[in-house]
């Protein structure tokens, strides 16, 4: 049996947990900056982990993930 290819663009946008959860980077935070608080700026830097309905798809992505 081959190996299985990992989809690079996945694996550049998701990391694993030590408990096994998929961390991801919060989206808006690019650009058009200035219209957007900094609060709300502040937030979009905290990592956040995927909804659980993704988490099958995801793991479809990234076998060795």
């Amino acid at each position: 049996m081959p190996k299985m290819k990992t989809n690079r663009g996945a694996a550049k946008r998701f990391k694993a947990t030590g408990s096994g959860k998929i961390k991801r980077n919060k989206a808006y935070s690019s650009h058009i900056l200035t219209k957007k608080t900094t609060k709300r700026k502040r937030n979009l830097r905290k990592p956040d982990l995927i909804a659980e309905s993704d988490r099958r798809s995801v793991k479809r992505m990234l076998p060795y993930l």
